[in-house]
């Protein structure tokens, strides 16, 4: 039964935790995502779901079904936001999860298969640089001693982050889950894009999501006096970022056929004179995409422009890698029962691949996976302009619960 005025209000309840600033700011282990946590676990707890936290920082609760041996069904997304973010982003799909199991109760429908609702602890890179750590955590595709290198641009080390908010990395593989514990997962979330908005379509049915590989690049000239230094002197360390960034550019565009991308989204200049030529840039360089041999051939020729920039304009120049992902595909079998039911439904949708990275991701390492997004107003998105209507998040938390019935009643292949 679609209710917009019940699923306004889960939207505004969780929206109230944000610090001070513009949009949302639910940084992930703040005390305001802590907050959210546990206003989702008294919620789950008061649908008759049994509730944990993990280690990391994961809730999970599930509604047990007739079969309580069965794997789960899960569903789930994260509550954590970027700074000065978005409504939407990630909670859509905890909220969908939320829902779900309200639709199943009111439609007297007891799975057979118990169901999970998982909000994933830091699927956002904002604070440590590095994202979906909750399901890294689940999946076992990220160890301690990795998560203790990590520290916030406060210089707060991930450790001392977690144990404020009474969570430890000691016996951290207690968060681990295994391939038989569950049957499926599907993630609702926004498209954070433009697609679905400007074609005026209701649900994307995510068939593949695209890498990243980042990397550090810190660029050394010499600082000097911008009216006594000649033009043809200088180790301006800005025009040399300038150029690379322009090549990256250039070489992203070349291979933009395969939906690989490049951003620098970082840039620091020093020591940041109005009179005094840039002797250091720090940049942080995003180069994804879905076809990793287009991505290869991108990041080749960003270390091959470090090169010639280097000798040409007589810099230092220095590339760390902070991370690598490889490109995932969603399961086919979930992919075909999303579209089934969009066709059912007599929704207007589209198979399409995600350019950002989702928790789904990693999931997909445990049990068949899928995902679908909802549209993004003008594809606005880690804003606080992000924007999507309640009919909207309701007609694909309708496919998401029709779904979950197929799957439940089905065969994975």
């Amino acid at each position: 039964m679609m209710n917009l005025e019940r699923l306004e209000k889960l939207f505004n309840t969780f929206n109230s935790y944000t610090d001070s600033g513009e949009g949302i700011n639910r940084i992930a282990y703040t005390s305001m995502e802590t907050s959210a946590k546990h206003s989702l676990m008294r919620l789950c707890m008061s649908k008759n779901m049994t509730v944990r936290m993990d280690e990391i920082g994961n809730v999970i609760a599930r509604k047990e079904g007739k079969n309580p041996l069965l794997p789960a069904i899960a569903i789930g997304s994260h509550l954590d936001s970027v700074y000065n973010g978005g409504k939407y982003d990630g909670l859509a799909g905890v909220i969908a999860g939320i829902e779900v199991v309200t639709m199943l109760e009111e439609e007297n429908i007891l799975l057979e298969h118990p169901l999970e609702i998982i909000s994933f602890a830091c699927e956002e890179s904002s604070r440590f640089g590095v994202s979906t750590i909750g399901s890294k955590v689940m999946t076992g595709s990220i160890n301690a001693n990795e998560l203790r290198r990590l520290k916030d641009a406060n210089q707060i080390s991930f450790e001392r982050a977690i144990e404020i908010q009474n969570l430890s990395l000691e016996n951290l593989e207690l968060a681990h889950r295994w391939p038989e514990e569950f049957k499926a997962f599907i993630e609702l979330h926004i498209e954070q894009g433009p697609v679905l908005d400007y074609e005026g379509l209701d649900i994307g049915v995510v068939q593949a999501i695209a890498a990243p590989i980042r990397f550090e690049v810190n660029l050394y000239g010499q600082a000097a006096h911008s009216g006594t230094t000649p033009m043809h002197y200088r180790k301006d360390a800005l025009v040399g970022a300038s150029e690379l960034i322009l090549n990256l550019e250039s070489l992203a565009l070349k291979e933009s056929v395969y939906g690989t991308v490049a951003t620098v989204g970082v840039q620091n200049v020093k020591p940041g004179g109005m009179n005094i030529v840039p002797g250091e840039v720090f940049m942080l360089v995003d180069i994804r995409g879905i076809d990793m041999d287009s991505r290869k051939r991108v990041v080749d020729g960003l270390y091959d422009s470090i090169e010639l920039l280097k000798k040409r304009r007589n810099l230092e120049i220095q590339v760390e890698k902070i991370s690598e992902e490889k490109s995932v595909l969603m399961d086919s079998t979930i992919i075909d029962k999303l579209a089934s039911v969009c066709e059912k439904l007599e929704y207007k949708h589209i198979k399409l691949s995600s350019g950002a990275g989702h928790d789904a991701m990693y999931m997909s390492k445990l049990t068949p996976t899928g995902m679908v997004f909802v549209p993004s107003h003008l594809g606005i998105s880690h804003n606080p302009a992000e924007h999507t209507t309640m009919e909207q998040i309701w007609k694909v938390i309708n496919v998401l619960k029709n779904c979950v019935i197929m799957i439940d009643r089905e065969e994975i292949k």
